[in-house]
């Protein structure tokens, strides 16, 4: 099975940017589709982005259009979610996911395997 870490969060203003990075270990992420989601206090986990296991297709939350871009390096074996403009409501603790499964990754369910999470936190 595989493991994952991520890193990148932290205090931000409002407007700033920040990339999220998922190491991998124990399995190649190219076996995966790949997922990002988040939880902010006394709200369920949902959705992000969601990156393909054969294809570049990446899949985003509407809160995420035009904004975070998910991407992975196989060779790294890391997938990145890439956050700009970011608003107070993305405050939140960001998680990686990966599954093997071909269920909508719109939820949360679908993951099989999860990271412990990085703080995002957006100032105003």
């Amino acid at each position: 099975q595989v493991q994952l870490v991520e890193s990148g969060g932290g205090l931000v203003q409002t407007g700033a940017s920040l990339r999220l990075s998922c190491a991998a270990s124990g399995r190649t992420i190219s076996d995966y589709r790949m997922g990002w989601f988040r939880q902010a206090p006394g709200q369920e986990r949902e959705f992000v982005a969601g990156s393909a296991r054969r294809t570049s297709g990446t899949y985003y939350a509407d809160s995420a259009k035009g904004r975070f871009t998910i991407s992975r390096d196989n060779a790294a074996n890391t997938v990145y979610l890439q956050m700009n403009s970011l608003k107070p409501e993305d405050t939140a603790v960001y998680y990686c996911a990966a599954t093997t499964s071909s269920n909508t990754m719109y939820n949360p369910h679908t993951m099989a395997y999860w990271g412990k999470g990085t703080l995002v936190t957006v100032s105003s």
